[in-house]
């Protein structure tokens, strides 16, 4: 089992090095393949992820002031991941569009940049969470198969949003920091153990950033985003999740 995890987490690295030769994904209109794959990880994170955060939630009894808020603190902990990845979106946006005292405008952030990397920094810690997931989070070869897949197609719509936030500081930085941080988190799972509690709150927080890195991606309008290859994906997965 460790052995085809380990597999699975090169297979994600090589997703980030590899997702630029891809160009023909990259176009407006939103390539069907990617709003699949979006569709593909909303419905991996509604129908699998979402249902085993209910069984962490025993982890979290007894935590907390306010009894009346315990048996919500996973969710909110989804929430908190959520609401994370729309600030760091929103730095991103700003710090690329801001314009100059003379109006004109800055160019990208590059690698000197510190927006850059508190961006590039965030979506490595995010992919290091997958990494130790892979070990520690799945039991059983099915269920390891669909979150690598699920995780590999959203690794790929993240590659196209930080592409084009970043452009060729990310082509000569950023994919290799996100790359080497799936082999990083696999290599703490492998070693080692962390509470149930912190995997739940691990989990949590995941689902919520999924959620939001991937509707992110589809909403804007510029993107011309493929609707029905989106809901293809999310239908055609979550059946396959409910079937097994």
């Amino acid at each position: 089992m460790i052995a085809l995890s380990a597999l699975f987490a090169l297979g994600l690295a090589v997703v980030h090095l590899f997702a630029g030769r891809l160009a023909f994904l990259g176009h407006v209109p939103r390539s069907r393949w990617l709003s699949f794959g979006g569709g593909v990880s909303v419905a991996y994170v509604f129908v699998h992820l979402l249902p085993e955060l209910g069984e962490h939630q025993e982890a979290f009894e007894g935590v907390g002031p306010v009894a009346a808020f315990v048996d919500r603190h996973v969710y909110l902990i989804a929430l908190v991941g959520f609401g994370t990845f729309y600030g760091l979106e929103r730095l991103a946006h700003r710090s690329r569009d801001s314009e100059r005292g003379d109006g004109s405008i800055r160019p990208l952030p590059g690698v000197d940049n510190p927006v850059f990397w508190v961006h590039v920094g965030s979506f490595a810690l995010y992919n290091a969470v997958i990494g130790y997931l892979l070990v520690r989070g799945e039991s059983g070869v099915e269920s390891l198969l669909f979150f690598a897949v699920a995780m590999a197609l959203h690794f790929l719509v993240n590659d196209f949003g930080l592409r084009d936030h970043h452009a060729e500081a990310y082509d000569h930085a950023g994919r290799w920091v996100l790359s080497v941080s799936v082999v990083v988190g696999w290599l703490v799972g492998a070693v080692t153990a962390i509470p149930t509690l912190t995997v739940g709150v691990l989990l949590a927080f995941l689902g919520g950033g999924i959620v939001l890195n991937v509707i992110k991606e589809e909403l804007p309008a510029e993107r011309e985003s493929r609707f029905w290859a989106f809901a293809a994906g999310a239908a055609g997965y979550a059946a396959l999740l409910l079937a097994v």
